[in-house]
């Protein structure tokens, strides 16, 4: 087989959103700022090679903040935290930064806002999810969890005519609607947010492997494992008729078995993946006969983030010296 039979198509957008740009960027800026050890609780971002970078820096990951030495920086991670967190690393007297994802912020506020108005919440996500716990912390005596389309047929509210939803922001936007549309049935008068929860990189992503996907024989997606917009690409991939697909934390995970056969290879990456893990794999491909790949824009993205406040104000003292 030559190289001109074979093809390789590379989906874009991928790889870092505005929210894991900031989040990153926070750690790095705090261990410049304040100097190691910066405990961060929860992986900053959902990906290893990302994660272990840091800690090279001196970053420590911590599961819960009583393994932060009380007065330390901490910052928390971009899926969000519950106010119970807050409220903990207060009395433990803990400098804290905020990295959450400003679109996780805002599905927040609309919980606090759908809870004061007396609604029961149907928080569409996967349980032990971070950003889940985080939101639904915001509310916990109002929201209830749908994790499918099936669970929409199971669940039970006070009123049925004062029912909203919410969404976890890395899900399946094809399986989100549909988990509406049964949660509607049964629920005419269910309220929507005010804007898509669903973040603008997560449906990009997945509209662009769609993109590539339907012409492949084998679509790669790079992410690590507990990425949930990761996990997702794979199955949006497989939806729009690619014949294999599967997840790699890097190149190192690929077998070459998967390329038996194979034309047509799509290639894209998780929104907490930086891009140099995707190199790493259309390098490989490129050593194994696959040609230069040819990328497929679906969108254009422009959106950036400011850093926390409680950053910036470090920052812009330590400037003035």
């Amino acid at each position: 087989m030559t190289s001109t039979e074979r093809r390789v198509l590379l989906a874009a957008p991928r790889g870092y959103c505005a929210g894991v740009d900031r989040a990153v960027i926070t750690v790095e800026k705090a261990l410049e700022l304040y100097g190691p050890p910066i405990y961060v609780r929860k992986q900053i971002v959902h990906n290893q090679h990302v994660v272990k970078s840091l800690e090279q820096r001196g970053a420590i990951f911590v599961e819960e903040l009583d393994q932060v030495p009380e007065g330390a920086t901490v910052v928390f991670s971009a899926h969000g935290v519950s106010p119970a967190v807050r409220q903990q690393a207060a009395e433990r007297s803990l400098k804290t930064i905020d990295a959450t994802c400003p679109l996780v912020t805002k599905v927040h506020h609309e919980a606090r806002r759908f809870a004061s108005e007396g609604m029961d919440i149907l928080l569409i996500g996967h349980a032990g999810h971070e950003e889940v716990e985080g939101t639904s912390g915001e509310a916990p005596s109002a929201i209830q969890l749908v994790e499918s389309p099936d669970d929409a047929d199971k669940v039970e509210v006070r009123d049925p005519g004062k029912v909203a939803w919410l969404s976890q922001t890395t899900l399946s936007v094809d399986e989100t609607m549909e988990t509406v549309q049964r949660l509607r049935r049964r629920f005419p008068l269910l309220v929507d947010p005010p804007s898509d929860d669903i973040c603008y990189a997560t449906q990009n992503r997945q509209q662009a492997v769609k993109e590539v996907a339907r012409e492949a024989d084998l679509t790669i997606v790079v992410g690590s494992a507990n990425s949930s917009n990761s996990v997702r690409l794979v199955e949006v991939a497989l939806d729009a008729g690619s014949k294999a697909a599967y997840r790699v934390d890097d190149a190192s995970e690929i077998d070459e078995a998967w390329l038996e056969g194979v034309n047509v290879v799509a290639v894209t990456s998780g929104a907490s993946v930086p891009d140099e893990l995707v190199e790493g794999v259309l390098e490989f491909l490129r050593q194994r006969g696959f040609p230069p790949h040819e990328e497929v824009r679906t969108a254009s993205e422009s959106l950036t983030f400011a850093l926390p406040p409680e950053l910036r104000k470090d920052l812009r003292v330590a400037h003035s010296r």
